[in-house]
């Protein structure tokens, strides 16, 4: 058994484990009425997606970093030894599902002594380095071998050395026995399970899972795109916001030139999560009356007649939303690094589903938006002017992340891989102006009333400063910083006498409108320095935001976070 040592003090994990600095997300118990209300078939396809979600989590934990899994087998091997410090570390390890990981103040953690988060994370040799790894791109190039140029730049393989090369190997070959045993437990879910598209989708899931043709995934996305009417949600979410090493190959000149001579567009690698859940029928009717005003926002899209975006004001609207109460969220989904994803919108325009004429889905997490309504409380009384408190609203929040999650879909939706690196924190960017863009035409429209609009506008940008300046690696935090920065520029806020928040409220929509022309117009360019310009340009942290940071810190000590899924560990382990 290979030996580690602990990354941080017995001191330091219990401040980090203690109840003060580590927040938790409870999912759904098996007293929950949810549960107790599903059909008994449900009941038992949910232990099979849960194994199978949990075999996606081993997966994403090696894609992650190749020293996880033997360093989670020394640590339970230490448990076994009554080491309080690996009892600690086994806490945080399974809140953020690995050694290595970023803070809720923006911290670089390791867990274990000496290992350092890589940009290849596990995707990748661990002594390749970004020189080596272009050098032998462009030898291989000159040498004729495109097609294997071509698997190792795309989002779906684990790429190994071969004697003075790289091969890449696709997930689907290189997790032969992992992803089978995955795909075992979706045909038994769906064999039970009481409803019948649920189950066509678990079984096109489980034969992309076998066979590594992108096609065969494109099949089961567009089919799980469909799925609005099902009792239950089952997901591999597959996004590629971590890799740090494929999308550095567009910024070697002599490398980009080859690579588009060869028509190849290299897309960073896709990380895997496992979502199970409970389709909550009341909220999906409530995320449902966005629906009929979808193809009108594509069409007042800024440039919109310059591109093709996903939602076709012309056509019928491939747009399902579900709101789901969580069973479990494993892998990259579930992994608490900073923060928690509260919604997402797949699949992303990189795949094959959407080149095909496929459509998305947005699935919203019931467990992870509830929040402290007292830490809340002091949050606004520390930071934001008090004549505007009536104004705040959490579950506009809820509203504005409507928004977010279905702007992921206007736009432009081909060609923005060319940005690199400044890829996602664009396109969050665009997710986040292009919901608060729209907020007076839903107003107006009768989506929102006069008083949501004002809650929506207060309550983002109150909620959108952060506890430290974040790394360029967090794509959804460095975007906040970067809005932030646009606002106040454009005088959507300043802060009081008493350096709290008031925000301007009839700024912020013009101000946001006026980023969102500039964010479409750097992904319609697909030119990387204008992408890498705007981020940089943006991306400042000011001494206003330095003050209500300095606030936020002083009044919410929370370092780290972790979901607790008491139903889907009676399933699992009830059932080894």
């Amino acid at each position: 058994m290979e030996e580690f040592s602990f990354g941080l003090s017995l001191k330091e994990l219990e401040r980090r484990t203690s109840k003060e600095c580590l927040i938790e997300k409870k999912m759904l118990s098996e007293n929950s009425k949810e549960y107790q209300n599903l059909q008994e078939g449900d009941k038992e396809a949910l232990l099979h997606l849960v194994k199978a979600a949990y075999v996606i989590e081993k997966v994403n934990k090696i894609l992650d970093n190749r020293r996880n899994l033997p360093f989670e087998k020394w640590l339970d091997a230490k448990i076994k030894e009554n080491s309080k410090e690996a009892e600690l570390t086994k806490i945080l390890y399974d809140a953020q599902k690995g050694i290595c990981a970023i803070d809720c103040e923006s911290n670089k953690i390791s867990l274990a002594s000496g290992i350092k988060e890589l940009p290849q994370k596990g995707l990748y040799p661990s002594d390749l380095s970004i020189e080596e790894f272009h050098n032998i791109l462009i030898s291989m190039l000159k040498n004729g071998k495109i097609d294997s140029v071509r698997k190792i730049l795309n989002q779906r393989s684990v790429v190994e050395r071969f004697r003075d090369e790289l091969i890449a190997y696709d997930y689907v070959d290189y997790f032969k026995n992992e992803f089978k045993e995955a795909a075992d437990e979706l045909i038994l879910a769906s064999k039970c399970s009481t409803n019948q598209d649920f189950n066509e989708f678990l079984r096109l899931q489980a034969v992309a899972l076998t066979s590594p043709d992108p096609m065969l995934d494109a099949n089961c996305d567009k089919k799980w795109a469909t799925l609005q009417d099902t009792p239950l949600e089952f997901t591999i979410t597959r996004e590629n916001y971590a890799d740090e090493m494929t999308e550095t190959v567009i910024e070697n000149p002599e490398l980009k030139d080859l690579l588009d001579k060869c028509d190849i567009t290299p897309v960073s690698k896709d990380f895997l999560g496992g979502r199970v859940g409970i389709v909550n029928k009341e909220g999906t009717s409530a995320l449902l009356k966005i629906k009929d005003y979808l193809p009108l926002l594509a069409s007042k899209m800024p440039f919109a007649d310059k591109y093709e975006q996903n939602i076709n004001p012309d056509s019928d609207t491939k747009q399902t939303m579900v709101d789901v109460d969580l069973v479990m969220v494993a892998g990259d989904v579930g992994a608490f690094r900073g923060g928690i994803t509260l919604a997402e919108n797949l699949p992303n325009n990189d795949k094959m589903s959407i080149k095909i004429g496929g459509g998305r889905r947005n699935v919203y997490h019931r467990q992870i938006r509830v929040s402290d309504p007292e830490k809340l409380q002091k949050r606004l009384n520390a930071i934001l002017d008090e004549a505007q408190h009536k104004y705040y609203l959490d579950e506009a929040d809820h509203w504005f992340t409507i928004g977010h999650e279905n702007a992921h879909s206007l736009g432009p939706n081909k060609g923005t891989e060319a940005l690199g690196k400044y890829t996602s924190i664009i396109e969050e960017n665009k997710a986040d102006m292009g919901s608060l863009a729209f907020v007076d035409l839903l107003t107006e429209k009768g989506y929102y009333t006069e008083e949501d609009r004002l809650k929506v506008i207060v309550t983002f940008v109150a909620d959108n400063f952060l506890k430290s300046k974040p790394t360029m690696a967090q794509a959804h935090r460095v975007r906040s910083v970067m809005q932030n920065y646009f606002l106040f520029k454009e005088g959507a806020y300043n802060l009081t006498e008493d350096n709290k928040i008031h925000v301007n409220i009839d700024k912020v929509v013009p101000a946001a409108r006026k980023m969102l022309e500039q964010i479409i117009e750097v992904q319609m360019s697909g030119d990387f320095s204008k992408g890498e310009e705007y981020v940089k340009t943006n991306f400042v942290w000011t001494d206003e935001m330095e003050i209500i940071a300095q606030k936020l810190r002083e009044i919410n000590k929370t370092l780290n976070g972790r979901v607790i899924s008491p139903l889907a560990d009676k399933l699992l382990f009830e059932n080894v």
